[in-house]
């Protein structure tokens, strides 16, 4: 049966607690689980005992190497291979696995990217591992999950702050429930990440060169169907794609990864998985494991998952949507409960978050920032730049009627009666959803859609855990300053002002209507269009002081990140250009030079019968104006990208490629894209989207 294989094959490369419970002795077991749970010292001999057990698990299963898996600054997954094999003086080897090899690596820290953090010389830097995250077999590789750091101890990844903001965090929440007379063993966060996806066929992908160099087509005039009768949402799902689905299932099941939901998305070829939440560090390792195995597994069925932002013009683009929540020993602390209006404690920790994104909404959109997602945001596809809170029908009443004193007058969740008796009655829910809003409620958790499709959710999860702890120390102090009045008092008087002090991020209308932008600016509300704009917010004193005081990233590792993320952006921009203008010169002018040379000897070979040939020439004379045109624009945008990139200043340089180099592209890409519309079919050197979007 289904169920039993799927029970039989769950988590069976995860080195589970159940797994540690059988393998490890009592007392090792019971003081790695305070390590873990408490942070607890790890003792050498335990380690030990860990790293054999581990050792002797992972060969069982087939495993003959193992590796210290991280997540450079790059926003991708790292990893280098050791064998357990030890040779012995007699010529034989033993399969061996130390508690020191387990704690520690080595890799080269000056071949990641650091922000000038460590200069090409200083090579040295460690991986630690995470023991909260468990260990996993990939392609017969014990995979231990752990963080980077440089010599010097500062933080060279991205799951490191995300682990120090999951504690700082969860410090603060306690102090908040104790003040509600709870005293939970652990609160964290909840994570659960939408991914969308492409996929293609691999023979389409292999004749893209921008494809294979920058994840998405840098040319390609609009199809003569898009996603405009709306067929392809929740639509039936191609035999193809559904043996890949059904393989990538089983391969995340196999790492206890719990893929739950799969279906069309809106763009033709475009797909989602979504999975069940999962605690926040956990939930980041298994989307990026899941990211990968969708790159793998594709090409398995002759097609290529593509993960960019936007890897077609005129459909929609992808994104992955963070839905993030907070609980204490399992229970939400979102979650509103039958009547929000007196849910005191609920109140509380909404009130923390609408003032941490308001406050700190330069730093939520900075965190989302990259060249892919730039394409996205702002676009009718994906929120606005400007972020801003739904709180929906439930909700918004109860937060409007505390700011005036007032009792809200929330509606009941109420049966829908669909008029057919055989049908059954359905639930409403308590608010509807706002596909354009960033920041959106939806029941018990919020949703921040403005994340792109292949980034680390480390930088948002980050973001927004810091900016809660703050919120909640507030709090803390707060009451802390009129202990001399009833604790409901002073609290239901903090959620009041909190509310009324941020109103301004709470936005439930159209985020994609012009008049929301203007009605931002009234606000005060920041709209940072460009991650060139976002990416200053990492440098701002207030957002480093903010850092500072929850240990999270301090300055040296702040300027680091704005760094490396600017260097990353002007890099990404820099090799499409230079994709562009190769295409340009050794595809398109070639191409369009050898269809208008046959068309004008088709146009002489009439003239000399006496025949007119006036469309013959006529297309001729267009496409001749086009290649002048195609030629020119090809010498210009390489002229401008050369020029930015000899800008050692990141920040100059980023300004250049959004002012300067990106209009010069868009230019080339209109003007080559008008000639695919005159060009044969036979002569155009890579598939077009008709072909790519809409194969069977």
């Amino acid at each position: 049966m289904a169920q039993d294989k799927v029970t039989a094959e769950w988590g069976e490369l995860l080195f589970t607690d159940a797994d540690m419970q059988e393998r490890l002795s009592r007392p090792t077991y019971k003081e790695l689980k305070q390590v873990i749970d408490d942070g607890a010292p790890l003792d050498l001999d335990i380690a030990n005992e860990v790293a054999h057990a581990m050792k002797e698990w992972a060969l069982e299963k087939g495993a003959t190497h193992f590796t210290h898996w991280f997540q450079p600054l790059t926003g991708i997954t790292s990893e280098k291979h050791d064998g357990f094999l030890t040779p012995r003086s007699d010529g034989s080897i033993l399969m061996a696995f130390s508690g020191k090899e387990l704690v520690q690596g080595e890799p080269d820290a000056s071949s990641f990217p650091s922000g000038g953090l460590r200069a090409t010389f200083e090579a040295r830097g460690y991986t630690v591992w995470d023991p909260m995250s468990p260990a996993f077999i990939k392609d017969e590789v014990l995979c231990i999950p752990t963080a980077f750091i440089s010599y010097t101890g500062e933080a060279l990844d991205k799951k490191t702050p995300l682990l120090r903001s999951q504690n700082a965090l969860e410090v603060q929440a306690k102090r908040v429930l104790a003040l509600f007379g709870r005293e939970p063993k652990r609160v964290f966060t909840t994570v659960g990440p939408e991914q969308e996806y492409f996929l293609i066929k691999e023979e389409d992908y292999k004749a893209r060169p921008d494809l294979i160099l920058t994840g998405r087509t840098l040319f390609g005039c609009a199809p003569a169907k898009g996603q405009e009768l709306e067929e392809h949402y929740f639509g039936a799902i191609r035999p193809t794609v559904s043996e890949f689905m059904k393989e990538l299932d089983d391969e995340l099941w196999k790492l206890g990864i719990p893929a739950k939901t799969k279906h069309n998305e809106v763009a033709p070829c475009q797909h989602e998985l979504a999975p069940v939440f999962e605690k926040g560090s956990t939930a980041v390792d298994d989307n990026l494991l899941t990211m990968e195995k969708m790159r793998l597994l594709a090409s398995h069925h002759g097609l290529v998952c593509l993960q960019h932002e936007k890897p077609f013009e005129y459909v929609n683009g992808s994104g992955k949507h963070n839905n993030w929540s907070i609980s204490a020993d399992d229970k939400n602390l979102l979650e509103p409960g039958p009547d929000p209006e007196h849910n005191l404690q609920f109140l509380v920790f909404l009130a923390c978050l609408v003032a941490a994104v308001d406050e700190h909404a330069d730093l939520m959109r900075m965190s989302v920032a990259s060249a892919g997602n730039d394409h996205r945001l702002g676009a009718n596809e994906a929120p606005p730049a400007i972020v801003s809170i739904f709180l929906g029908d439930n909700l918004s009443p109860v937060v409007e009627a505390l700011i005036h004193k007032e009792h809200a007058d929330v509606a009941e969740r109420e049966l829908i009666d669909l008029g057919i008796p055989q049908l059954p009655a359905v639930l409403r829910d308590n608010t509807d959803r706002n596909r354009t809003s960033p920041f959106a409620f939806t029941g018990n958790k919020f949703e921040f859609r403005m994340c792109g499709s292949q980034q680390n959710l480390s930088d948002p999860n980050v973001v927004l855990n810091t900016a809660v702890a703050e919120q909640c120390e507030r709090f803390c102090d707060y009451v802390a300053a009129r202990s001399d009045e009833p604790f409901t008092q002073v609290a239901m008087r903090f959620v009041r002002h909190t509310f009324r002090d941020h109103q301004r991020i709470i936005f439930d209308g159209n985020g994609y209507s012009p008049d929301w932008e203007e009605e931002a600016i009234r606000r005060g509300l920041p709209n940072l269009k460009t991650t060139p704009d976002a990416l200053g917010a990492l440098m701002d004193p207030d957002n480093i002081a903010l850092f500072e005081k929850y240990g999270v990233l301090n300055e040296a590792e702040l300027h680091a990140r704005y760094v490396a993320k600017s260097e990353q952006y002007a890099k990404l921009i820099n090799i499409e250009a230079n994709t562009m203008t190769y295409m340009a010169r050794h595809m398109y002018l070639p191409a369009l030079m050898s269809y208008s040379g046959e068309l004008a000897e088709t146009v002489a070979t009439k003239a000399g019968l006496g025949i007119a040939g006036k469309a013959e020439k006529d297309v001729v004379e267009m496409i001749t104006a086009g290649i002048d045109e195609v030629y020119k624009l090809t010498a210009r945008l390489e002229e401008l990208a050369s020029h930015a990139a000899s800008k050692a200043n990141p920040t100059e340089c980023c300004a250049l490629c959004r002012d300067e180099v990106i209009p010069a592209m868009d230019a080339l890409r209109s003007a080559v894209d008008a000639m695919e519309r005159l060009c044969g079919e036979d002569w155009w050197p890579v598939p077009s989207y008709n072909q790519m979007l809409f194969y069977v």
